[in-house]
C-alpha cells in the first residue's frame, strides 16, 4: 500500500499528524508492506526566506488577528506537539520559504534518503529553530545523512527539481488540497488535519481492504486553530 503525504515544512500540524501517522502503522499488522512518500505543498509560495518575524507574529499577520490570540494559536500547537512526545520552541523558529527544502527531499529521494531527510527538516525548523530556507543549512542537514553537502549546495543554485515539487503541487490542487497535512491511502481514502491517531488507523484499515473511490474525512481548519494549515485567504 502506498500513503501519500502532502505536507510543508514549516505546518506544525503536518509533524504533528507525521507522527500519528507513524503511530497508527505500528500498530498495522502489514507495516512492511507499506510505503509513504511526501509530497511538497507550500502554505506561502510567496514567503521571504526570513525577516527576523516570529510564528506568532507571522500567524497574526496571517489571520488578521491580534498577537494574543496568535499567541494562543501557537499554545495550542505547542501541547498537541507535546503529546506526541515533539518540542516546538515558537519563540526560536525562523519563518521562512520552504520551497529549497522540498527541492531538497526530491533529491534525497533521488539517493534513497525521502523519509529520512522529511523527518530531518521537520525537527530542524521546529525543534532546533533553524533555518531551512538557508542553502547552507541546508547542506549541512543533507551531510548528516551521508549525502554530499556541496553538491547539495550546487543542486541548490540551479533549477533542480523545480519540476518535481510543481508536479505534487498540481497533483495537490488537483485533489482540491487546500490544507495540509492530507493524506491519500492507495488512491482510496483520505483524510484530512492531523486526526487522532484511531482515525489514521481506520483509514490504513480501509484502504487495505476496499476499493473504494477516494473519500475524504476530517476538514481544513482556519488559522491552524484545530488540525491543519491552510492555504492563505
Amino acid at each position: 500500500m502506498r500513503i501519500e503525504v502532502w505536507s510543508d515544512f514549516v505546518c506544525p500540524f503536518c509533524y504533528i499528524g507525521k507522527r500519528r501517522l507513524e503511530s497508527a502503522l505500528q500498530a498495522f499488522p502489514q507495516r512492511d508492506k507499506v510505503e509513504v512518500v511526501f509530497k511538497s505543498f507550500e502554505l506561502d509560495p510567496n514567503a521571504k526566506e526570513s525577516d527576523g518575524e516570529s510564528m506568532a507574529e507571522l500567524l497574526a499577520a496571517k489571520y488578521n488577528v491580534s498577537l494574543e490570540q496568535a499567541q494562543g494559536m501557537c499554545e495550542n500547537m505547542r501541547q498537541q506537539a507535546a503529546g506526541e512526545n515533539l518540542t516546538y520552541d515558537f519563540d526560536k523558529m525562523i519563518p521562512t520559504n520552504s520551497f529549497d527544502a522540498h527541492r531538497l527531499v526530491h533529491y534525497a529521494t533521488e539517493h534513497g534518503r525521502s523519509n529520512e531527510m522529511s523527518e530531518r527538516l521537520f525537527y530542524a525548523f521546529f525543534t532546533e529553530s533553524k533555518n531551512i530556507g538557508d542553502h547552507e543549512t541546508l547542506a549541512s542537514l543533507g551531510e548528516e545523512l551521508g549525502l554530499d553537502a556541496a553538491d547539495i549546495k550546487r543542486m541548490l543554485g540551479t533549477e533542480e527539481f523545480t519540476k518535481e515539487v510543481r508536479n505534487d503541487e498540481a497533483m495537490g490542487s488537483q485533489l482540491g488540497i487546500q490544507g495540509v497535512p492530507f493524506f491519500v491511502f492507495d488512491g482510496k481514502y483520505a483524510v484530512s488535519g492531523a486526526q487522532p491517531v484511531e482515525m489514521f488507523e481506520q483509514a490504513i484499515e480501509k484502504a487495505w481492504g476496499e476499493g473504494n473511490k477516494l473519500e475524504v474525512v476530517g476538514g481544513n481548519a482556519e488559522a491552524c486553530s484545530a488540525d491543519s494549515c491552510d492555504l492563505p485567504k
